[in-house]
């Protein structure tokens, strides 16, 4: 199924006092804090890249997921307020099976990811709000309608331009540039939970 997905992304101070705001905006508990991993597939001239495309296959909660997301064609639609992609996803049996077919094709894993996943809904409008704990910090992401996004940044005390439309791999290369850390992947493997610069 594709659709479409608009977001923006905030820095989280204090986890406990978000959780503690969602229920009073009409969010409930859609999936509690799980380990998440990623792998981002590209050529090795990184041609998806270079397009705004994105290749991956997720680990979240028992399941695979395939994911192929794009920018939309239509300038018009852009918003540099939001993040806007068209998303083509759909549950797969066997991740790494999957890899390696990718990997006979030409795509190999060009990024790895990883984060702890808790996951609220608002049933009302259908708007995803999750908290992300990456090894660089936590971060927030709010998913719907444009008004949606707008009213719950307001309701959570967030001003606007707190907010970001960067990828967790922009945030990753900022984050390398800041520290000088020769991590190459986003993972906790790799990443020294004690290197993470103060907020």
């Amino acid at each position: 199924m594709s659709s479409a997905e608009i977001e923006l992304k905030f820095a989280v101070r204090s986890s406990d006092k978000l959780r503690s705001q969602l229920p009073s905006l009409g969010l409930t508990l859609l999936t509690p804090r799980t380990l998440e991993q990623n792998t981002l597939y590209d050529t090795p001239d990184r041609s998806l890249r270079e397009q705004k495309q994105i290749l991956r296959i997720r680990s979240y909660d028992g399941r695979w997921t395939l994911t192929y997301k794009r920018p939309p064609t239509d300038e018009t639609l852009l918003d540099l307020r939001f993040k806007l992609r068209y998303e083509t996803e759909t549950e797969v049996a066997n991740g790494p099976a999957l890899g390696e077919v990718f990997e006979h094709l030409g795509y190999l894993p060009a990024f790895r990811y990883e984060k702890y996943r808790e996951e609220w809904l608002h049933a009302e409008s259908e708007g995803h709000v999750v908290i992300d704990e990456t090894p660089i910090g936590t971060w927030a992401e709010l998913e719907g309608s444009p008004d949606w996004i707008d009213a719950m940044l307001a309701g959570l005390g967030i001003p606007s331009e707190d907010s970001t439309t960067e990828s967790y791999g922009r945030l990753f290369l900022s984050w390398k540039e800041q520290t000088g850390h020769p991590a190459e992947n986003l993972t906790f493997e790799e990443i020294a939970l004690d290197t993470v610069p103060a907020r």
